[in-house]
């Protein structure tokens, strides 16, 4: 899904994903390999006496080992409705060593695709039709009537970030809230069957905030955009969905600012401007 990491980065986590399927029981299925950002997580096939799996694990300091992200998938595991199309968790180990924390995950293996795979940005128009869009709708119906305690957007950070990265003068106060994936992007979305992969940062945000997400990533390919318009036009043409536009624009700034997707800037800054002008 991302590039793999500078070299000392990927051994020692491909040493720890040896740890994590030595305590897991299960055994390496190949050499794929799925990286996530800055090698911060690794995936890989993997066969256990249930069948085929996937084994991911994930790294972070072993201070900031826990938490929300930690506990995502667990929770989601427990809270989310049968028909929201998801890898089951099997099960997971945990362990601190070398001053880092690991997480390894078991689920059900996922045969599909992702529609990128080299990160959540999306550059040429992916192959899905009406159905694939419907049961997306359906999907983000479903988790945004979740009941959850956990938060994947805060209104504190938005009262601090909206002013810095879209300018003053419009209210920041999030006009509706509901539980949502939280990173909704086309690396976490399989075809031509629709599985929704990665639900670590799950939450209560603002409402529309998962369509905004995946329209913020389609921004290089307009029609792609614009298809999302017309799929999930009735979520993102609301005031509550032009708001969450906005909060994504303002997330995805940030992340320019320190260098990622700067290809983005100028479509990104073309739909804030047209966001603000429909805001009045």
């Amino acid at each position: 899904m991302y590039s793999e990491p500078e070299n000392d980065t990927a051994t020692r986590m491909r040493n720890a994903h040896h740890t994590a399927a030595s305590a897991l029981a299960v055994a390496l299925d190949g050499d794929r390999e799925a990286w996530g950002w800055r090698g911060r997580t690794l995936g890989r096939p993997v066969t256990s006496v249930s069948g085929n799996a996937w084994l991911r694990l994930v790294c972070a300091p072993a201070e900031k080992a826990g938490g929300k992200i930690w506990d995502g998938p667990q929770e989601a595991e427990r809270s989310m409705p049968p028909g929201v199309p998801r890898p089951h968790l099997r099960a997971w180990q945990t362990w601190t060593e070398g001053g880092n924390g690991y997480l390894a995950e078991l689920y059900d293996r996922i045969t599909d695709p992702t529609i990128t795979g080299d990160g959540p940005l999306l550059r040429t128009a992916p192959a899905v039709g009406d159905t694939w869009w419907k049961a997306l709708d359906t999907t983000l119906t479903a988790v945004a009537a979740v009941p959850t305690d956990r938060v994947a957007v805060r209104q504190e950070y938005l009262d601090r970030a909206m002013p810095q990265y879209l300018g003053t003068g419009f209210d920041t106060t999030v006009p509706a809230w509901s539980t949502a994936h939280g990173d909704l992007h086309w690396a976490n979305l399989t075809q031509p069957t629709l599985t929704v992969l990665d639900w670590e940062g799950w939450g209560v945000a603002p409402a529309g905030y998962d369509a905004a997400v995946l329209h913020a990533y389609s921004l290089l390919v307009p029609e792609t955009a614009a298809e999302i318009r017309h799929h999930l036009g009735h979520i993102l043409d609301t005031p509550a969905g032009r708001f969450a536009e906005l909060v994504i624009a303002t997330e995805l700034l940030q992340g320019i600012e320190r260098g990622d997707h700067t290809e983005l800037e100028g479509p990104l800054r073309a739909r804030i401007g047209h966001l603000v002008e429909l805001r009045g």
